[in-house]
C-alpha cells in the first residue's frame, strides 16, 4: 500500500501542487509566527539580564509605586523611599553601593518640535552617582552625565535618530510647562522601554525628583559587595525595611521580568496563531476538496484494488498515505519559509519604528516538531473523509463509472445536521450571556458551512439572468457550478470564512467609530480640549494661560478626585461651574447645571439608581483624604464614555486634594474652531511637545485612526486565509477541467471555440466565488450585528451601521478572485485538443 500511495502521489504531483501551497502557506504562518516569537522574546530576557547586573537587592513599594498625589483613585501614602533609607541602606553590612531610581513620563521635543515618541514612548529619570561617581545604568558614550536643571542625557538610539548631538539646547515638559536644556551627554542602556522603541532623558537627581514630581525614589537598588551573597544582603536589607516595601533579589527581578516578557510574547503568539489557524481551517477546504476528486478520477483503479483482495481499511489507508506524504512536504517546505517570515516580521516592526533589541534567531526543537505535526495531521485529517467514501463504494458498482457522485441521501443527512446546528446556535443567541451569544454566532457560521451544498442551488439558479448575455457560455458555466454541490461547497465555504471575518469586524468597527463621532458631537460644546498626550496629569496653570486669551469665551478643568458615595466608589470631577454649561451638552433626566452651585453634585443615572437619589437629596461623599462632604443633588444626567461620574465645584473639590492636578481643559473660543484660534493656544502654551490639544474632529479622528489600524492589521492578517481559498478556487477548477476534458473536447468538436471555453471557465470561477463571498458578507452582518448587539449595552450611542461602500469593494474583489484564480485552469481547457480529449475518459 505504501508503494501504491508513493506511486500515486508522483503521478498526480501537478494536480497536489495546490494543496501542497495551502499547507504549505499555513505552516509558514504558525512556524514564522513561533520562531519571531522565540527570537523576541529571548532578545529581551538577553537584555532584561543585563539590566540587573548592578542589582543585588531592590526595594519597593509594596503593590507598586506609591500615589504622590492622591488624585488617581488611591489614597495618598506616606513617603517610604526616602533618602534617610537609602544612606541605611548603603551602609548596610555587604553592601557596596546602593542607588536611588525614579522614572516618569517626560515629553521630549525633536528638531521640528514634534514629541518623540509617541505618547506613550519618552520617559525621564534621574542620575545617581556612586561612590566611583557613575551611575551603572547608564554607560555614557559622548559627553558626561547632567549636573544642574540646565542639563540633560539622552539615550544613544534617540540622539542618533533625533540628530541631537552633545551641546544642544532641546525642549521638554513633564505636566505641562515647557522647559530647556542643553544636552550634556549620550548614552547607551539596557532600559526595556528603550529597546522598544521608547526614549530615555536623565536628569540630575536632584532636578528629575522635582521636574518629575517625587518626594520619594520609586525603587532602591542595592549591589553586594564580594564575598556577599544576594540571599545575605536581603535578610539585612529586610531588617531595615519600612511597613509597606518588599526587598527583592536581583535573581527574582530577573525572573520577574522574564516572566513578564513570556506573558507579552505569549499574548501575541496567541493572537497570530488564531489567524495561522484560521488560515489552516480554510486550507481543510482545499485538501478535502482535492482528495475527493483525485479519489473520484482513481475510482475503477480502487475497485480494481478491492476486487483483487484489497480491505476496505487498506485502501483508506492508501488515501492516508498519500496524504501524509504531500502533508510532510509541505510541512517542511512551509517550515522554511516560515524561517523567512519571521525575519520579515522582524524587519517590518523595525522599519515601523518597534526597534526590536538585536539577536541571534532562535529555532525550538518545539517549533519544528509542531510545524511538522501540524501540515501532516491537518492533511491527513481532511484526506480521511475522502479515503472513507473511496472505500466505502462495493467494487462492481465503482467499476461501472468513471466519477462517484454524491449520494441524495447522503445530502439529506447533512442537510439535516446542518439544519440542528444553525438551530441550536439561534437558540444560543437569545441567551443573555454575551459569551453563549459569541459562541451561538461561532455554532451558526459551523452550520452554514454544513448547509452551503444546500445553498449553493438556490444562489446558482438566481444567477442565470446576470449569465443570459453570454448564451450558451453562461449556461454551461452555471450547470457546471451546480454539477457537484460539495465541491462547489467546498470551494465556496474557503472564501466564505475570510470574508465573513473581513466583513464582521469591518461592520463593528464603522459601527463604532459613528457611535464615538455621535458621542462627541451630543457630549461636547467646547471648541478644544487641552490634555497630556499620555493623558497624565496636568498642571493647573496651563488652564491659567489659556484664559488670558483674550479670544477665549469659557473654559473648565476636569479636575479629578475619587470617593465613597454610600456603597459606590467614585470619581469627583471637579468643574467651574460657571463657565461648565457653555462646554458640555448634558441630557438631564432631573435637575439641570443651575442647581450646580455651592456644595452641590451632579449623578449620573447609574450612581444615582444604585444609590437610590434624586434631585434635591442631600449625600455624604467621603473622599480619600478621609473627610466627608455633604452634598446636595443639583441633577441626575444619561452617562456616556466622555462624561460619567460626579461633577461638582472646583471650591467643593479642591481642598481634599493633596495635589491640585487636571484631567484636562476644557476650552470655547469666541470664534470656534479655526486655525488662529488652534495657533493662538499652541503659542500660549509655549509650543508644549506635550500637550495635546485637540477639537472634536481631532478626537474622532484619533479614536478613527486607532480602529482603522487595528482594522488594516487585521486585513493583512486574514489575508493569508483569502490567498489560500483563492488557490482553492484555482484548485478546483484546474481538476474539473482534467475531469470534463472528454466533455470539453465533444464541445470543441461541434463548434464552440477556444474563446468561448475560456470564457465558460471564466464565468463558473465567477460564480463559485461570488457565492463564496455573497455568504460570507451576509454572514458577516449577521455576526457583526450580534457583537454590535453586546456593545450597545455599554457604548449608549452604538448603532450598526453597514459600510455599503467596502461591502461593494469585497464583491468587485471576490469576482476578480474568480477571473484571476479562472486563468491558468481556463487556457489549459482552451488548449486541449478536440481529437485527444474524446479519446479521454
Amino acid at each position: 500500500m505504501f508503494r501504491t500511495a508513493l506511486r500515486n502521489v508522483l503521478a498526480h504531483k501537478a494536480r497536489l501542487l495546490m494543496t501542497v501551497l495551502a499547507v504549505m502557506l499555513g505552516v509558514a504562518f504558525v512556524s514564522g509566527t513561533l520562531v519571531f516569537t522565540d527570537t523576541f522574546g529571548n532578545a529581551y530576557k538577553n537584555k532584561s539580564a543585563k539590566s540587573f547586573d548592578h542589582v543585588s537587592v531592590a526595594i519597593q513599594p509594596e503593590g507598586g509605586s506609591y500615589n504622590e498625589s492622591g488624585d488617581d483613585g488611591e489614597a495618598k501614602k506616606p513617603p517610604r523611599l526616602t533618602d534617610a533609607l537609602l544612606k541605611k541602606t548603603q551602609n548596610l553590612p555587604g553592601a557596596d553601593s546602593a542607588i536611588g531610581g525614579v522614572m516618569d513620563f517626560t515629553a521630549l521635543a525633536d528638531k521640528d518640535g514634534k514629541l518623540v515618541g509617541g505618547d506613550w514612548g519618552t520617559s525621564g529619570a534621574n542620575y545617581y552617582p556612586g561612590k566611583d561617581g557613575k551611575d551603572p545604568r547608564y554607560d555614557f558614550t559622548e559627553g558626561a552625565a547632567p549636573k544642574s536643571a540646565g542639563e540633560i542625557a539622552l539615550d544613544s538610539r534617540t540622539a542618533g535618530r533625533t540628530g541631537y548631538k552633545v551641546g544642544d539646547t532641546v525642549r521638554y515638559s513633564t505636566d505641562g510647562p515647557v522647559r530647556q536644556a542643553r544636552i550634556s551627554g549620550v548614552f547607551d542602556t539596557e532600559d526595556g522601554s528603550v529597546l522598544a522603541g521608547g526614549s530615555l532623558v536623565v536628569f540630575d537627581n536632584d532636578t528629575a525628583m522635582k521636574v518629575l514630581g517625587k518626594s520619594q525614589y520609586d525603587e532602591i537598588d542595592v549591589k553586594a559587595a564580594a564575598g556577599t551573597s544576594e540571599t545575605a544582603l536581603k535578610s539585612s536589607v529586610e531588617k531595615i525595611l519600612p511597613k509597606e516595601t518588599v526587598a527583592l533579589s536581583g535573581a527574582q527581578l530577573s525572573d520577574d521580568q522574564e516572566a513578564m516578557i513570556e506573558e507579552q510574547t505569549s499574548a501575541m503568539s496567541q493572537v497570530l496563531l488564531i489567524f495561522a489557524g484560521i488560515a489552516l481551517f480554510v486550507g481543510i477546504f482545499i485538501i478535502a476538496n482535492t482528495f475527493t476528486m483525485l479519489v473520484a478520477q482513481r475510482t475503477k483503479e480502487l475497485a480494481l484494488m478491492r476486487a483483487i483482495g484489497a480491505s476496505r481499511r487498506q485502501v483508506t489507508r492508501s488515501v492516508l498515505i498519500e496524504a501524509f506524504l504531500v502533508g510532510l512536504a509541505a510541512a517542511v517546505t512551509g517550515f522554511t519559509l516560515g524561517i523567512g517570515v519571521a525575519m520579515g516580521l522582524e524587519s517590518l516592526m523595525n522599519s515601523a519604528g518597534a526597534s526590536l533589541p538585536d539577536g541571534p534567531l532562535v529555532i525550538a526543537p518545539t517549533t519544528i516538531v509542531v510545524a511538522l505535526v501540524i501540515g501532516v495531521v491537518v492533511t491527513m485529517l481532511a484526506a480521511w473523509l475522502p479515503g472513507r467514501r473511496a472505500a466505502k463504494i462495493p467494487p462492481v458498482a465503482a467499476m461501472n463509472s468513471v466519477h462517484a457522485t454524491p449520494t441524495t441521501r447522503g445530502l439529506v443527512v447533512r442537510n439535516t445536521i446542518g439544519s440542528i446546528i444553525v438551530a441550536l446556535g439561534t437558540v444560543m443567541l437569545f441567551m443573555d450571556d454575551n459569551y453563549v451569544k459569541a459562541g451561538g454566532a461561532g455554532v451558526i457560521l459551523v452550520g452554514v458551512i454544513v448547509l452551503t451544498p444546500l445553498l449553493s442551488r438556490p444562489f446558482i439558479a438566481a444567477s442565470a439572468p446576470l449569465l443570459k448575455p453570454f448564451g450558451v457560455t453562461g449556461k454551461l458555466s452555471r450547470l457546471n457550478a451546480v454539477r457537484n454541490p460539495r465541491r462547489t461547497a467546498s470551494t465556496a465555504s474557503a472564501l466564505m470564512i475570510g470574508l465573513t471575518l473581513i466583513t464582521a469586524m469591518t461592520v463593528v468597527a464603522t459601527s463604532m467609530g459613528s457611535a464615538i463621532n455621535k458621542m462627541a458631537a451630543d457630549s461636547l460644546k467646547a471648541d478644544y480640549t487641552v490634555s497630556m498626550a499620555n493623558y497624565q496629569p496636568l498642571a493647573p496653570e496651563i488652564r491659567e494661560k489659556l484664559d488670558k486669551l483674550p479670544d477665549v469665551e469659557a473654559s473648565s478643568p476636569l479636575r479629578p478626585a475619587y470617593g465613597e458615595l454610600g456603597d459606590s466608589y467614585t470619581e469627583v470631577s471637579g468643574v467651574d461651574e460657571k463657565a461648565f454649561g457653555k462646554l458640555v451638552s448634558l441630557d438631564f433626566t432631573s435637575g439641570s447645571l443651575a442647581n450646580l452651585t455651592g456644595a452641590s453634585t451632579l449623578v449620573d443615572k447609574e450612581t444615582a439608581d444604585d444609590e437610590g437619589l434624586k434631585t434635591g437629596d442631600t449625600v455624604p461623599v467621603k473622599f480619600d483624604d478621609g473627610k466627608t462632604a455633604e452634598l446636595k443633588v443639583a441633577g441626575v444626567y444619561e452617562q456616556n464614555e466622555m462624561l460619567n461620574g460626579l461633577f461638582a465645584p472646583l471650591a467643593v473639590v479642591d481642598p481634599h486634594l493633596s495635589k491640585v492636578t487636571d484631567q484636562q481643559v476644557m476650552v470655547k473660543m469666541k470664534d470656534g474652531v479655526s486655525d488662529q484660534a488652534e495657533d493662538a493656544i499652541v503659542k500660549a502654551l509655549g509650543d508644549n511637545p506635550a500637550i495635546k490639544i485637540q477639537d472634536k474632529n481631532a478626537i474622532n479622528n484619533e479614536i478613527a485612526g486607532a480602529i482603522n489600524l487595528m482594522l488594516n492589521m487585521l486585513y493583512g492578517l486574514l489575508a493569508m486565509a483569502i490567498l489560500i481559498a483563492v488557490l482553492g478556487v484555482i484548485n478546483t477548477l484546474a481538476m474539473s477541467v482534467f475531469e470534463r476534458k472528454h466533455e470539453i473536447g465533444m464541445m470543441r468538436a461541434i463548434g464552440l471555440d477556444r474563446a468561448k471555453v475560456k470564457q465558460m471557465v471564466r464565468l463558473e470561477a465567477i460564480i463559485i466565488s461570488l457565492f463564496g463571498a455573497v455568504l460570507g458578507i451576509g454572514l458577516g452582518l449577521f455576526m457583526g450585528w450580534v457583537a454590535g448587539d453586546s456593545i450597545s449595552g455599554t457604548v449608549k450611542t452604538y448603532t450598526m451601521e453597514i459600510p455599503f461602500g467596502r461591502i461593494a469593494v469585497f464583491l468587485c474583489i471576490a469576482g476578480l478572485v474568480g477571473v484571476l484564480a479562472a486563468m491558468w485552469p481556463a487556457r489549459s481547457a482552451a488548449k486541449l485538443n478536440p481529437l485527444m480529449a474524446i479519446k479521454s475518459e
